[in-house]
């Protein structure tokens, strides 16, 4: 499932192709909305809010995609669109066209009833006004469910949006604090919630996520996606499991030993690795 870095950048990259500009073409390739027409409206604005999408149209009408696992939105110039059973939606003017490939949800709804739809998250870890009261709301809200895994509470974005598997763990990594622990045991939660803000936030008009500093292929990340390699900072081999979340089961990277256990205490220092 797409980080809400990339969907911020795929909001803006909607926007810019179709914000101001006249729809020429509307193909909902959903059942529910086929008959849905949008054509002669003007597109007012694109926006993310954690994860979901929302394309505003004239006349109080609101476009809702979510990319889920799979999804994802190609801009390219007006013109046929290839033929591919994966479409699921096309919103064109004369200039550009959007074409949604296999997004996971698509629905038209009132701009006025957007919180049916995206009402439940957690404070938006992109959102243009975050500042240190959304941040104390976000730390307040994971406080909700203290015996709750860290891992498994960064990922529900009823308690902050915009975090998925990758940010999951290399933010743990960067905290010490091992993906089950009980959120009542992380300590500085608030801390944790900033850092998450300034790793989205630094990456978001970018491709890839970055949270080493390196931009280096195959240096980009502490922990994720290198099991059974030597964690950067102390040489241990990165471990990795299977973890629950409120979508399934999710793998988990962490270091055992800047990342130690539960009830372990703190890990012993150790030489930085050469």
């Amino acid at each position: 499932m797409p980080e809400g870095d990339v969907v911020w950048f795929t909001a803006r990259r909607l926007r810019e192709a179709l914000a101001g500009r006249v729809l020429t073409r509307s193909d909902f390739r959903v059942p529910r909305f086929a008959t849905a027409d949008l054509r002669g409206r003007t597109v007012l604005d694109a926006v993310s809010r954690g994860k979901h999408l929302l394309v505003r149209v004239e006349g109080g009408l609101t476009v809702h995609t979510h990319l889920l696992m799979e999804g994802r939105w190609q801009i390219r110039r007006a013109g046929p669109v290839p033929r591919d059973h994966r479409v699921r939606l096309v919103l064109a003017n004369a200039e550009w066209q959007a074409v949604g490939h296999s997004l996971g949800l698509v629905e038209l709804l009132r701009t006025a009833e957007e919180d049916t739809a995206v009402g439940h998250l957690g404070p938006d870890l992109l959102d243009p006004s975050w500042g240190p009261q959304m941040a104390a709301e976000a730390a307040r809200r994971l406080r909700e469910q203290p015996a709750r895994a860290a891992g498994e509470a960064l990922l529900d974005q009823t308690r902050l949006a915009g975090i998925g598997n990758i940010y999951k763990a290399e933010i743990l990594f960067l905290r010490g604090v091992n993906p089950w622990t009980r959120v009542e045991d992380v300590p500085g939660l608030e801390g944790l919630v900033e850092l998450s803000h300034r790793l989205l936030d630094v990456n978001k008009a970018r491709h890839g996520h970055i949270t080493t500093g390196d931009l280096g292929r195959g240096r980009e990340h502490w922990v994720y996606g290198r099991a059974g390699r030597p964690c950067r900072r102390c040489g241990t081999p990165i471990e990795r499991a299977d973890q629950p979340s409120h979508a399934g089961e999710r793998v988990t990277f962490w270091c055992p030993h800047c990342q130690p256990a539960p009830g372990t205490g703190p890990a012993p220092a150790r030489p930085p690795r050469p």
